[in-house]
């Protein structure tokens, strides 16, 4: 078993033993109850699982020479906060699919659909439809909940109080930074058209800022880095880092919800396109197109029942504006300027390598 897959296997272990723990109290309270911790297990199979290892390698880039004994249990700690940042991840997933209307999660039925089609097969009464997202939107809660007592578990772990601290902050940080940054996206697809035009790009950097790019690669980072006790100027370049290859996988997720391949994303081609997500790519989209065509877009995007000529269409447009091309421009320098960040020789030479490449498949996935 390499490295790779015992890191993963070590995460995944943590996360099965609170689910594990999760079902007996589910059961305790009711048969019925088990249905959420069911589809828990199905959404947290498999995925890429970055933010965990952006965690660890993050912890190895800052670690020093120290006791094997506090060795162990910095790492402890850090196995412990990185699955609590996959279970935390996931409570985003869920709750995000029921804001965007989104029917597919990696290839599968996303949670809000799996709970309606129950509805369905039960021939319960009522909206099945509705009850689907309602009871989506408590299990993304009850996620968020057991998230944060597996982030307690892991920052009771941590040794020393100044990294304790400095981990704590973090956590609290990331889990207000993405709530806030999902609020301006859904601000972003209501409100547009009352905003003005010339700052429709600064709006979606912001999103992708505040969303995703720091939750999925920065503050991961930073979280490991500051359980191994690293100092200021360590964790500014790690964030410079993190917040660089943090945007480039944002905007290789934006490409791929327009242009990914189905049987690799698990979403439907155009995904983004009839969700009208408001991202750089559309942003850089309307900034080079004329007006007539704008609005045209802008009548497309946003309508859940776009054909696939449709969707080629806007494509289309995206590829002949010269957007796609600008926004892999973004990628390739914020790439570039991640790896730059990696320079600083305060870094373990290892974990400067392994950053550096789950830096670069971060940008150039496929899924």
């Amino acid at each position: 078993m390499t490295a790779h897959s015992t890191l993963l296997r070590l995460v995944q272990d943590r996360i099965d033993a609170r689910l594990d723990l999760e079902t007996g109290h589910l059961a305790r309270i009711s048969p019925a109850a088990g249905a959420l911790v069911n589809e828990t297990r199905q959404l947290m199979t498999g995925g890429k699982r970055l933010r965990s290892q952006f965690c660890y390698w993050g912890w190895r880039a800052a670690e020093r020479d120290v006791p094997d004994d506090r060795s162990r249990r910095q790492l402890d700690a850090v196995l412990q906060l990185a699955a609590a940042i996959e279970m935390f991840h996931a409570a985003a997933l869920v709750h995000d699919d029921v804001i965007d209307h989104s029917f597919t999660r990696r290839g599968h039925p996303a949670t809000h659909v799996a709970f309606a089609r129950r509805h369905e097969a039960a021939g319960w009464r009522g909206d099945a439809a509705a009850f689907g997202e309602a009871a989506a939107i408590v299990l993304g809660d009850l996620l968020l909940d057991w998230s944060h007592q597996m982030f307690a578990d892991g920052l009771a772990a941590v040794p020393g109080d100044a990294e304790r601290a400095a981990s704590r902050s973090l956590v609290s940080a990331m889990t207000s930074e993405v709530m806030v940054g999902q609020y301006l996206d859904i601000l972003g697809e209501h409100a547009w058209p009352v905003l003005p035009d010339d700052t429709a790009l600064e709006r979606a950097e912001t999103v992708m800022l505040y969303k995703s790019a720091k939750y999925s690669i920065e503050q991961p980072t930073l979280l490991g880095a500051a359980v191994a006790g690293a100092d200021e100027p360590l964790l500014a370049t790690l964030s410079a880092f993190g917040v660089h290859a943090g945007l480039a996988f944002q905007l290789r997720d934006d490409i791929l919800g327009v242009f990914g391949d189905p049987d690799r994303t698990g979403k439907p081609a155009g995904d983004d396109l009839r969700e009208g997500k408001r991202t750089v790519l559309i942003a850089l989209t309307r900034s080079r197109v004329s007006t007539t065509v704008a609005h045209v877009l802008d009548d497309m995007l946003g309508d859940p029942d776009l054909t696939d000529d449709q969707i080629h269409i806007l494509q289309q447009t995206i590829i002949d504006s010269g957007a796609l091309q600008a926004t892999e421009g973004l990628i390739d320098d914020h790439t570039r300027r991640a790896l730059a960040a990696l320079a600083d020789p305060r870094i373990a030479p290892g974990a400067r390598h392994e950053l550096a490449d789950l830096a670069d498949r971060a940008a150039r996935r496929a899924r």
